[in-house]
């Protein structure tokens, strides 16, 4: 009984360990990128470092016209300084958004396929159970919010099956012979048991295919409730 339980907890948390190292992986590609990218971009000062190195190169110039040329190169050094600081914030900016958009688009895709593999589960184990209520009073079983009629006797086996279930009981039909009919099951046949179960099957079954399959449309008549790109006739 180990084995079933180790199983689905490991199922429940690979998704989430796949998460968590995909956007781990896109925050650290985003941060090599970003230091990269701030650590090649030129200096803020290495511009007006050069020109004031020709300042002090050049402390001999004297005509107006030379003093002005420097003058409009400090001044443009520190445009060039304050322009490339701005990039800066745009790029670190960018990069935020990139990562969000990335680790968003992750986790949709991982969210999408498992929601792609629980359809398909879904799909191959047929009709899932999510509610069974049985109600004795009205011989009615309600189905995930489906009610459906039964007999006296298919409410009978459906209740000692559900409560068998309860206890993880397995009944063989003797037993379940037995236990409706309060005899031993040592006097009871496993036929019986075996009728019982044929007879709830046919009675759940129908109303199941007609309430999952047969659509009946007030004041119009009945129709497949199924896509009719899927139906084939050979």
């Amino acid at each position: 009984m180990q084995d079933p339980s180790i199983s689905a907890s490991e199922r429940m948390s690979t998704p989430n360990r796949t998460v968590y190292t995909g956007i781990a992986a896109i925050v650290v590609i985003l941060l090599v990128a970003a230091v990269v990218l701030f650590f090649t971009l030129p200096d803020a000062g290495a511009f007006n470092a050069r020109v004031e190195q020709l300042f002090i190169e050049n402390d001999n110039l004297s005509t107006q016209a030379e003093v002005k040329l420097l003058e409009i190169l400090a001044q443009s050094g520190t445009a060039f300084s304050d322009t490339l600081s701005s990039y800066r914030m745009v790029i670190f900016v960018l990069l935020v958004f990139a990562a969000a958009m990335l680790i968003a688009a992750f986790v949709f895709l991982v969210l999408l396929s498992t929601f792609s593999r629980r359809m398909a589960a879904i799909e191959r184990s047929g009709i899932q159970v999510n509610s069974l209520l049985i109600s004795r009073e009205e011989n009615t079983v309600y189905l995930n919010n489906m009610g459906f009629k039964l007999t006296g006797a298919a409410m009978e086996t459906l209740s000692v099956l559900a409560e068998a279930r309860m206890d993880d009981d397995v009944l063989n039909g003797a037993e379940l012979e037995a236990v409706i009919s309060g005899r031993l099951a040592s006097d009871c046949d496993e036929a019986a048991g075996a009728t019982r179960i044929k007879r709830l099957r046919d009675t759940l079954g129908n109303q199941l295919v007609s309430e999952l399959l047969i659509k009946n449309i007030a004041r119009r008549g009945y129709i497949l409730s199924i896509d009719k790109d899927v139906i084939q006739v050979l």
